[in-house]
């Protein structure tokens, strides 16, 4: 009896963490639209961060798209020799790349890479009071700290994605011009046949709300981090996989909106 008991109070407290924890999530991405048109602007800080998440963020987009443009294109050529389709190739790269692979490829090592990094510096920041401090001087810490970095995911994973679906295109190519000896444009021409203008718009929407939800996500539990020192590392370790998790949410919504 006491065993059921003790359950059913560990569930309800469960169950409350996690309404506390959703509210405090959709009050910070009020409080962000809230303060975001408001001045002062900090461009400053806004061109920093930019720089900062886009340059740390390269070599690691650079090295995955590449391996995943050589690896999906030498494991669809199976399948389509069996049906003579080997010609089909660069369009069907092409369509998965742009379209699915780019955006949820750079969204997924930039959950793990900026998310953390992004969450560690803010809870590093608070369980030192710096961001106490910023209030003593008359500084808003919400609108410096917060609103700068998500404004800069939000612009920067869009850029990311352009690139490392171009990274990837080129593996594939590597890949298709050492089997069946097509030329650059050809293939490229091939590749981009069969994508539309809407093609487009979802992938660049899909990115700029993966950038949005990496920066909320990343910033909020940075911002609100507790437990001392500790807490630096449980803020890095959520804002991953609460990023993740919310990608993968997305991912699956939007095409089907898309798709309507």
């Amino acid at each position: 009896m006491k065993i059921k008991k003790y359950q059913g109070a560990l569930f309800t407290k469960v169950l409350d963490n996690y309404f506390i924890n959703v509210f405090k999530t959709f009050y910070f991405v009020y409080e962000f639209f809230r303060v975001v048109f408001k001045p002062p602007y900090h461009i400053k800080e806004w061109l920093n961060q930019c720089y900062e998440i886009g340059l740390k963020a390269m070599p690691l987009i650079s090295i995955t798209s590449l391996i995943v443009g050589l690896v999906f294109t030498k494991q669809s050529r199976g399948p389509l020799e069996n049906f003579g389709a080997t010609s089909w190739l660069p369009s069907l790269v092409g369509i998965a790349i742009i379209k699915t692979l780019g955006p949820l490829l750079t969204a997924l090592v930039s959950a793990g890479k900026v998310s953390s990094g992004i969450s560690a510096e803010l809870a590093s920041m608070k369980v030192t009071e710096q961001i106490d401090a910023m209030e003593v001087s008359a500084i808003n810490p919400f609108k410096y700290l917060v609103v700068t970095r998500v404004l800069a995911v939000t612009f920067i994973i869009p850029i990311l994605v352009f690139y490392c679906s171009f990274i990837s295109m080129m593996g594939a190519y590597l890949n298709v011009a050492f089997y069946d000896k097509t030329s650059f444009i050809a293939f490229f021409q091939s590749a981009f046949s069969m994508l539309t203008f809407k093609d487009i718009v979802q992938a660049v929407t899909k990115s700029a709300v993966f950038g949005f939800t990496i920066g909320i996500i990343g910033t909020s539990k940075g911002y609100d981090a507790k437990l001392g020192t500790s807490g630096v590392g449980l803020a890095a370790n959520k804002a991953v996989v609460l990023s993740m998790l919310l990608i993968f949410i997305e991912e699956i919504t939007i095409v089907q909106l898309f798709n309507l």
